[in-house]
């Protein structure tokens, strides 16, 4: 049986940094890492396709050769995905769908013919075994969260890993915590499931030996969620892996504002090999924090926390929102003077979003103040929800909110004040010849063409005189500035 594993396309948004991507004469910042984990979960006798349409497109042979479609994404996907379905339909191609999207959306979907919903692990083998016999059901979901010693290393060898600007694996699925807007717990649980060290390193010695020596990120919702088992066993483990191989590879992941609480665990973070943390921070304001079920953000310094996180070695990468109930006018300011003081320089704010699935999602359905459709993009000024503050107050003030941020003579300041406080890891280098060419065209881009030409030098100047050892991190953070710069131009338009 030959399957056809396609992913749709990711359209312009904050975190596509497809505006960035064409520094590095690269087309995807990540490979489709569910559907690469789902390919080695099929029956080895069965070929295997994989079209990733952020790298290229869809052919007619592809459709051709395929006896059958397996199709995954996110919400933010959906438009491209409703598009690769009616194709397979039109050439009489079964389509069978899951991952997040379809998990909690899938009602909205009906041409796909089959539904393999929550976890694979569970799910998939009850379908390819109704499949085979000739007996399948439309709908496979299921209450149980699987133990991860049941995921296989993901089929690396589908992807063509020239055109992606990073990696990525997972260590661990569920959170502890309980914030009413987020639907991570509505899919994987509240409970901590985790990989063993040996898996990780599996999957990691899978990329090393086709020859990736780039980045790689841990799509953990919460990286530190089970700190006992990252300090006493997987954090040792990837730095014996790294001196044993001599790997030059650097981590990112996600995870929650007290890693600041735990100054051993980011040393050992850091000396594994990360060098950046996406933090949700959502709100200075404790009203919104307390409201939304975020308590372990609140009664912190959460400044003083960014501050000792950079300090550490791991630059902070942070996600805002406004748009909760108890949010005045003033909340806009309050967030930028937080982002500036901060030196977080990849901010994203977006405005409230009600997911299915959430218990805001819930409170705000019972309350008659859910709108019809959500686009999934978390940064585009569109929300689905009916905001307690004046909706064009709260679009205006939005829009006006990330025109400042990413304004050049503030996202420069922001970088400045980053590289103050960032004590950058000394890990070991590779030279490569992508990060030359990228500085070079920044140089003509943003420091010739672009409007932000003096603040461009400026930085890089200072960056020189004071900050050496950063200049290839103060050059990454230039580029992104272009692209959400684009990002904002496209999205925050007056309507």
């Amino acid at each position: 049986m030959n399957i056809l594993l396609l992913y749709p396309e990711f359209p312009d948004t904050f975190w596509s940094f497809k505006h960035a991507l064409k520094f590095v004469r690269k087309r995807a910042s990540l490979p489709p890492l569910g559907l690469l984990t789902v390919a080695a979960m099929l029956p080895a006798a069965w070929q295997r396709r994989l079209v990733d349409l952020n790298v290229r497109k869809l052919r007619n042979e592809d459709v051709a050769w395929a006896d059958i479609a397996f199709i995954s994404a996110m919400a933010v996907q959906q438009e491209s995905a409703r598009e690769v379905i009616a194709r397979c339909k039109a050439a009489g191609l079964p389509v069978v769908a899951g991952g997040p999207l379809f998990t909690t959306g899938y009602a909205e979907f009906p041409d796909v013919d089959y539904f393999v919903l929550n976890e694979a692990e569970v799910t998939l083998p009850r379908f390819i075994a109704d499949l085979e016999n000739g007996a399948p059901s439309r709908y496979y979901t299921a209450d149980e969260f699987p133990a991860l010693s049941r995921t296989p290393v993901p089929e690396w060898e589908l992807l063509d890993m020239k055109h992606y600007a990073s990696m990525a694996i997972q260590f661990s699925r569920g959170c502890p915590y309980r914030c009413d807007f987020c639907n991570v717990t509505a899919l994987f649980g509240h409970k901590i499931r985790t990989k063993s060290s040996a898996q990780i390193i599996a999957e990691l010695e899978g990329l090393r030996k086709r020859g990736w020596h780039d980045s790689v990120f841990f799509v953990d919702d919460n990286f530190i969620a089970h700190r006992a088992y990252l300090k006493n066993e997987l954090l040792p483990a990837l730095i014996e892996w790294r001196n044993a191989n001599k790997v030059t590879t650097k981590f990112y992941t996600e995870c929650s504002i007290n890693l600041a609480d735990d100054a051993g665990l980011m040393h050992l973070m850091v000396a594994a090999g990360f060098n950046q943390v996406f933090i949700g921070i959502e709100t200075p304001e404790d009203a919104a924090l307390q409201a939304c079920g975020k308590q372990h953000n609140t009664s912190r310094d959460m400044l003083d926390n960014v501050r000792r996180i950079q300090h550490a070695g791991l630059e902070v990468q942070g996600g805002f929102i406004v748009g909760f109930d108890t949010d005045t006018p003033s909340i806009f300011q309050k967030q930028i003077d937080f982002i500036q003081k901060s030196g977080i320089v990849t901010a994203m704010v977006g405005i409230l979003q009600a997911l299915p699935g959430t218990k805001l999602y819930e409170r705000l359905s019972s309350e008659g103040r859910l709108l019809p459709h959500s686009s999934g993009d978390n940064a585009d000024s569109n929300t689905n929800i009916v905001p307690k503050m004046d909706a064009e107050l709260l679009r205006k003030g939005y829009r006006e909110m990330m025109n400042h941020l990413y304004a050049p003579k503030h996202y420069y300041e922001r970088i400045r004040t980053l590289l103050k406080e960032y004590q950058a890891p000394q890990l070991k280098r590779r030279f490569r010849i992508g990060q030359f060419m990228a500085f070079a065209r920044s140089t003509v881009m943003l420091g010739v063409i672009g409007r932000e030409r003096f603040q461009y030098w400026r930085m890089l100047g200072w960056t020189v005189v004071n900050r050496q050892q950063a200049l290839p991190l103060a050059v990454t953070l230039a580029i992104y500035g272009h692209h959400f710069r684009k990002v904002c131009a496209l999205h925050l338009k007056e309507r």
